[in-house]
Formats: C-alpha cells, sequence, structure tokens
C-alpha cells in the first residue's frame, strides 16, 4: 500500500499536465483563430476601403483652365497636370463648358478612381489612373429615343406653357425657330392659343431625360389661325420644315432681328419728330426696345459689307441679301462680325446697345430693296422653295405618319401657364 501512493501522485500529476497541455491547446487555437478573424478583418476592410468609390460631383465654374477646376475639386496639383495632359490626347479641353457636370470618384482612402466630364447629352469624357499616369477616353453614353406628343395652352407665354407641360425650355426656343418666320413671339401669342408638337427625346438607361432629339411636327394655333409646319429630308439628307401642303417654312427673311422681338418702339415713317433732335424727318426704319445685350439676329443669308462704328448710327452692321436686297442694324452695344464674313439667316450678329443718336437702348432695324428704303413691317417676305414634285410620294408619307402621332387636344392635358392677356416676355413673362 505504501507504494501505490506514488503511483498514484504520479498520475494526479501526469493528468494535471495533461489537462494543463490540452487548455494550452484550446488557447493557443482559440488565440490563433481569433488573430486569423481580426487579420481577416482588417484585410476584408481595406479591400472595402479601396474598392468602394465615393462619388462627388459639381458644376462647371466659368473662366477657368481645367486644372484649375481639378484642384478646385480637390485634386492636387501634380495629378491635375497630369489628368489635363492625358485628357488632351482626345479632346480640347478649350471646349470645357460652364455649367456641365464635373465627377469625381475616390475610394475610402482617397485615392483617386474616375474623373468623369459631361461634355454634351450623348458623351462623357473619362479619365483613371493607369500604371502611375492617367488613361482618358470618350464615353458613350447608352440611351434611347422616344416619340412623344406635347401640347400646351398659351396664358402668359411660349416659355411658361412649354414649362408648365413638364418640358424644358430648350423646347419653346426650337417651337419658335420653326414659326419665326411667320409669328413674332413677343407680339402675336395670344391668351388661349394653343401648340401641339411631336418631339423625339432621348432617355439614358436610369430613366433620366437626356435632350431632344427631332421635332417631326408641330402646330401653333394663334388667334385661331393655325400654323403646321412637319419635318422632312429630301433624297440628299437635307432637313427643312414644310407646311402639309408642301409649302416651304422657311422665307427668305426672318419675321424679326430679334429671335423673341422686343415691343416695337418706333414704326416706320416718312415724317416722325426726332426725341432728340426736336424736328421731323424721316424714320426709314423699325425701332425695337430691347435691354442692352440682347442678341440681334440677321434675317436672312447674305454678307457683311459693313460692321463698325457710323455717325449717329453707332455701331452699325449693313448684310447684303440676294434679290436687291440689304438689312441694317443700328446702336448696337457690340459687334459680333466682320467686313466681308458671310452669315446666314439666324445667326447672332450683334447686341442691342445705345450707341450713336440714342435716348435708350433699342435696335433700329431697316431694309432696303433695290436701293430704296422700304417699311419692313409690311413687306410679303417671300418663300423658299416648296418639296420638290419629284419628292412629293416620299413627303406625304412622311407627313402623314407624323401627323398622325400628333396629340389631340381634346384628349390630352392642356398645360397653362400662369398670368394673362398676350404675350410679355416668352422668356422671363415680363
Amino acid at each position: 500500500m505504501k507504494r501505490s501512493k506514488p503511483i498514484l501522485w504520479c498520475a494526479l500529476i501526469a493528468l494535471g499536465v495533461a489537462a494543463d497541455l490540452a487548455s494550452y491547446r484550446v488557447r493557443n487555437a482559440a488565440q490563433q483563430k481569433a488573430v486569423a478573424q481580426t487579420a481577416l478583418a482588417r484585410e476584408q476592410s481595406r479591400q472595402i476601403q479601396q474598392s468602394s468609390v465615393v462619388f462627388t460631383a459639381e458644376m462647371v465654374p466659368a473662366r477657368l483652365p481645367f486644372t484649375a477646376i481639378l484642384q478646385g475639386a480637390g485634386v492636387d496639383s501634380t495629378s491635375a497636370a497630369q489628368i489635363a495632359a492625358s485628357a488632351r490626347s482626345v479632346f480640347d479641353l478649350r471646349h470645357v463648358r460652364a455649367g456641365n457636370e464635373l465627377k469625381i470618384e475616390r475610394s475610402l482612402l482617397g485615392e483617386l478612381r474616375a474623373i468623369r466630364y459631361r461634355i454634351d447629352t450623348d458623351r462623357v469624357l473619362l479619365i483613371s489612373p493607369k500604371d502611375g499616369d492617367f488613361r482618358s477616353e470618350i464615353k458613350t453614353i447608352p440611351s434611347q429615343t422616344e416619340v412623344v406628343g406635347v401640347t400646351g395652352r398659351i396664358q402668359d407665354s411660349l416659355f411658361d406653357a412649354v414649362t408648365d407641360a413638364a418640358e424644358k425650355p430648350e423646347l419653346a426656343m426650337r417651337l419658335a425657330d420653326i414659326f419665326g418666320w411667320d409669328l413674332d413671339f413677343y407680339t402675336d401669342p395670344r391668351t388661349g392659343d394653343t401648340f401641339r408638337v411631336v418631339v423625339e427625346k432621348k432617355i439614358l438607361g436610369n430613366g433620366e431625360f437626356a435632350g431632344y432629339g427631332r421635332i417631326l411636327a408641330a402646330e401653333y394655333d394663334n388667334d385661331g389661325r393655325a400654323y403646321s409646319a412637319v419635318l422632312f429630308h429630301d433624297p440628299a439628307g437635307n432637313a427643312a420644315y414644310y407646311t402639309p401642303d408642301g409649302k416651304s417654312m422657311k422665307k427668305v427673311f426672318l419675321h424679326s432681328p430679334l429671335k423673341f422681338a422686343a415691343r416695337i418702339s418706333s414704326h416706320f415713317s416718312l415724317h416722325r419728330y426726332h426725341p432728340i433732335l426736336k424736328i421731323y424727318r424721316p424714320h426709314l426704319g423699325t425701332d425695337y426696345a430691347a435691354p442692352i445685350g440682347t442678341p440681334v439676329q440677321t434675317v436672312g443669308d447674305g454678307r457683311v459689307i459693313f460692321a463698325g462704328r457710323k455717325g449717329e448710327d453707332g455701331n452699325l452692321i449693313e448684310v447684303q441679301h440676294a434679290n436687291g436686297y440689304a438689312t441694317y442694324y443700328m446702336h448696337l452695344s457690340r459687334i459680333l462680325v466682320h467686313n466681308g464674313e458671310r452669315v446666314q439667316q439666324g445667326d447672332r450678329i450683334g447686341l442691342v446697345g445705345m450707341t450713336g443718336l440714342a435716348t435708350g437702348p433699342h435696335l433700329d432695324f431697316r431694309i432696303r430693296q433695290h436701293g430704296k428704303f422700304v417699311n419692313f413691317e409690311r413687306l410679303p417676305l417671300p418663300p423658299s422653295q416648296p418639296v420638290a414634285k419629284t419628292d412629293w410620294a416620299d413627303f406625304a408619307a412622311a407627313r402623314d405618319r407624323d401627323l398622325a402621332e400628333m396629340p389631340s387636344l381634346a384628349t390630352q392635358q392642356v398645360a397653362t401657364a400662369s398670368a394673362s392677356t398676350p404675350a410679355a416676355s416668352p422668356l422671363t413673362g415680363h
């Protein structure tokens, strides 16, 4: 029995050591597992921080070089210079436009991932890091085109009616361009006038509106008189608007030297009292009262034969047209063309001012026919060429197809603008 006690104690000690070893192994395994889990979590966190992207978007400011724009968005000067150099290989940075979107993409760690500049509705300039430098490319934004009908009723202005129809101001400008040969969208619109239009809309994959395509057909009812226009491409691919009976909407001259004409402050007269000279003398033009800086457009195709300062006329532009016509644009604050330059109908050639002998800001517009000044307000505007007889079948098919898409005022909700009476400024409503 005496010898059995040491054996028992040895057994107990061995059991204790074994238990300690087992406990150590368990603790060690747990510690190793915890360390591995911590390392895995750290790696996953690092990967998430590197792969996750934070977007910052802002509108491009005016009158700043591209590098300065990037630095203003938080890009360091060295990277900004490299990015600009890369971008120039695919895009002329002089065409970066104020108001377009610039989007910077960074990881959670602050590493630059990509820069996206929205060139227009269809394209984006994409710049991304590559091998210690940057790679630039122009990407086309996927979109689809839908043909939709839009209607509106005038209460204050075409601009307000279009925007109240949940459309963009561009559509009002486009309509004014189409009907600008027949209507002056300052003086002609009346409360209750209506418009209908069939237009293409570009829609991005995310449902965002990307811009207007072609206006296929349009109608403007002015105080009970309807003006209609349909788009037609001739076999050569030339596009123009025509009335449903094939007459050209485009006339040799526009209806006004201002896209949205201002109030006529003085009419053509052979015996007008001059407010400054205090004498009666002929006024051989039409005065349009408009704010300084209002764009002035040439009413027809031609060539600039004078652009400069001329006595009491102030800053003057004279444009020579075909068939013995010449037009004059006087008292300008700024001239945007030069002698000998060819201009096309609707081109912006100057800005309204009050240079020369003028009591206030206005455009004195004059037209001369075969050497004699005539009253533009009463001048029958000669039309351009109608649809050719050889193209009539194709025109009729396109006309019937597009007019069939015209929305009905009776069945569609008609947008109404706020206010009353004949239109004020179609852009501001004032």
